[in-house]
Protein backbone atom coordinates (compact mmCIF):
# COMPACT_ATOMS: atom_id res chain seq x y z
CA UNK A 1 0.00 0.00 0.00
CA UNK A 2 2.78 2.48 0.89
CA UNK A 3 4.44 1.76 -2.29
CA UNK A 4 1.23 2.85 -4.37
CA UNK A 5 1.05 5.77 -2.77
CA UNK A 6 4.18 7.35 -3.20
CA UNK A 7 3.91 6.44 -7.05
CA UNK A 8 0.70 8.39 -6.90
CA UNK A 9 2.26 10.96 -5.02
CA UNK A 10 5.57 11.06 -7.86
CA UNK A 11 3.04 11.38 -10.47
CA UNK A 12 1.31 14.30 -9.47
CA UNK A 13 4.58 15.90 -9.42
CA UNK A 14 5.22 15.36 -12.57
CA UNK A 15 1.74 16.80 -13.49
CA UNK A 16 2.71 20.29 -11.66
CA UNK A 17 5.93 20.38 -13.56
CA UNK A 18 4.57 19.81 -16.53
CA UNK A 19 1.73 22.49 -16.16
CA UNK A 20 4.30 24.96 -15.18
CA UNK A 21 6.02 24.07 -18.70
CA UNK A 22 3.13 24.79 -20.28
CA UNK A 23 2.60 28.38 -18.86
CA UNK A 24 6.19 28.86 -19.91
CA UNK A 25 5.17 27.49 -23.74
CA UNK A 26 1.76 30.05 -23.76
CA UNK A 27 3.63 32.47 -22.67
CA UNK A 28 6.71 32.16 -25.18
CA UNK A 29 3.86 31.76 -28.19
CA UNK A 30 2.26 35.08 -26.86
CA UNK A 31 5.59 36.99 -27.20
CA UNK A 32 6.46 35.60 -30.90
CA UNK A 33 2.72 37.11 -31.63
CA UNK A 34 3.59 40.53 -30.36
CA UNK A 35 6.62 40.43 -32.39
CA UNK A 36 4.97 39.62 -35.19
CA UNK A 37 2.53 42.57 -34.93
CA UNK A 38 5.47 44.65 -34.30
CA UNK A 39 7.52 43.46 -37.53
CA UNK A 40 4.42 45.04 -39.87
CA UNK A 41 5.73 48.31 -41.43
CA UNK A 42 3.30 51.00 -42.54
CA UNK A 43 5.19 53.16 -45.14
CA UNK A 44 4.20 55.77 -47.85
CA UNK A 45 5.80 57.25 -50.51
CA UNK A 46 5.13 58.88 -53.64
CA UNK A 47 4.23 57.11 -57.19
CA UNK A 48 3.52 59.20 -60.07
CA UNK A 49 -0.07 57.90 -62.37
CA UNK A 50 -3.47 59.17 -63.55
CA UNK A 51 -6.56 56.94 -63.46
CA UNK A 52 -8.15 53.64 -61.81
CA UNK A 53 -6.44 51.51 -64.14
CA UNK A 54 -3.21 53.01 -62.50
CA UNK A 55 -4.15 52.29 -59.54
CA UNK A 56 -4.59 48.87 -60.20
CA UNK A 57 -1.09 47.72 -61.78
CA UNK A 58 0.94 49.96 -59.14
CA UNK A 59 -1.27 47.99 -56.33
CA UNK A 60 -0.68 44.53 -58.50
CA UNK A 61 3.22 45.20 -58.36
CA UNK A 62 3.68 46.68 -54.76
CA UNK A 63 1.18 43.46 -53.85
CA UNK A 64 3.16 41.12 -55.45
CA UNK A 65 6.29 41.16 -53.51
CA UNK A 66 6.60 38.61 -50.60
CA UNK A 67 5.82 40.17 -47.13
CA UNK A 68 3.33 42.61 -48.66
CA UNK A 69 0.11 42.61 -46.51
CA UNK A 70 -1.52 46.04 -48.26
CA UNK A 71 -1.26 48.10 -50.85
CA UNK A 72 -3.34 51.60 -51.60
CA UNK A 73 -2.37 53.96 -53.90
CA UNK A 74 -4.36 57.54 -53.99
CA UNK A 75 -4.82 58.66 -57.49
CA UNK A 76 -5.37 62.70 -55.36
CA UNK A 77 -2.34 62.82 -53.53
CA UNK A 78 0.05 60.01 -56.02
CA UNK A 79 0.82 58.64 -53.10
CA UNK A 80 1.01 54.87 -52.12
CA UNK A 81 0.67 53.26 -48.30
CA UNK A 82 2.02 50.00 -47.91
CA UNK A 83 1.85 47.68 -45.11
CA UNK A 84 4.70 44.95 -45.24
CA UNK A 85 6.44 42.71 -43.10
CA UNK A 86 10.05 44.05 -42.53
CA UNK A 87 11.73 40.37 -41.91
CA UNK A 88 10.55 39.64 -45.19
CA UNK A 89 10.66 42.42 -47.36
CA UNK A 90 12.32 46.12 -47.63
CA UNK A 91 11.20 49.62 -48.59
CA UNK A 92 13.71 49.45 -51.90
CA UNK A 93 12.26 46.20 -53.16
CA UNK A 94 8.85 47.47 -53.17
CA UNK A 95 10.23 50.81 -55.15
CA UNK A 96 11.65 48.57 -57.62
CA UNK A 97 8.91 46.18 -58.24
CA UNK A 98 6.38 49.17 -58.78
CA UNK A 99 9.18 51.17 -61.14
CA UNK A 100 9.15 47.45 -62.64
CA UNK A 101 5.63 47.65 -64.05
CA UNK A 102 6.14 51.26 -65.06
CA UNK A 103 5.68 54.16 -62.60
CA UNK A 104 8.18 56.50 -60.88
CA UNK A 105 8.52 56.92 -57.78
CA UNK A 106 10.07 58.91 -55.36
CA UNK A 107 13.47 56.56 -55.57
CA UNK A 108 13.68 54.84 -58.51
CA UNK A 109 12.39 55.98 -62.15
CA UNK A 110 9.91 53.86 -64.04
CA UNK A 111 11.05 50.97 -66.61
CA UNK A 112 11.01 52.84 -69.97
CA UNK A 113 9.88 49.43 -71.91
CA UNK A 114 7.11 49.45 -68.99
CA UNK A 115 6.31 52.76 -69.36
CA UNK A 116 5.64 52.55 -73.25
CA UNK A 117 3.43 49.74 -72.91
CA UNK A 118 1.29 50.93 -70.33
CA UNK A 119 -2.58 52.25 -71.27
CA UNK A 120 -2.55 55.63 -73.56
CA UNK A 121 -4.61 57.07 -70.20
CA UNK A 122 -1.51 55.62 -67.98
CA UNK A 123 1.53 57.43 -69.73
CA UNK A 124 1.65 60.32 -67.03
CA UNK A 125 3.54 63.77 -67.08
CA UNK A 126 7.40 63.06 -65.12
CA UNK A 127 7.32 65.99 -64.09
CA UNK A 128 4.24 65.28 -62.19
CA UNK A 129 4.23 66.35 -58.60
CA UNK A 130 4.31 63.46 -55.75
CA UNK A 131 2.68 64.93 -53.20
CA UNK A 132 2.79 62.67 -50.07
CA UNK A 133 2.16 64.53 -46.97
CA UNK A 134 -1.79 65.64 -48.52
CA UNK A 135 -0.55 69.66 -48.12
CA UNK A 136 -1.52 71.74 -50.34
CA UNK A 137 1.07 71.89 -53.14
CA UNK A 138 -0.43 70.71 -55.52
CA UNK A 139 -3.70 72.44 -54.79
CA UNK A 140 -1.88 75.74 -55.05
CA UNK A 141 -0.59 74.85 -58.37
CA UNK A 142 -3.79 74.21 -59.60
CA UNK A 143 -5.27 77.23 -57.98
CA UNK A 144 -2.52 79.61 -59.82
CA UNK A 145 -4.00 77.57 -63.27
CA UNK A 146 -7.62 78.53 -62.79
Amino acid sequence: MKKVILSVVAIAALGLTSCKNETKKVEETKSIEVSKEIAMTNLSFGVRGNCGMCKNTIEKAANSVEGVASANWDVDKKKIDVSFDDTKTDAMTIHKAIAASGYDTEKVAGNKEAYKNLPGCCQYDHEMMMNQSGETKSEDHSNHDH
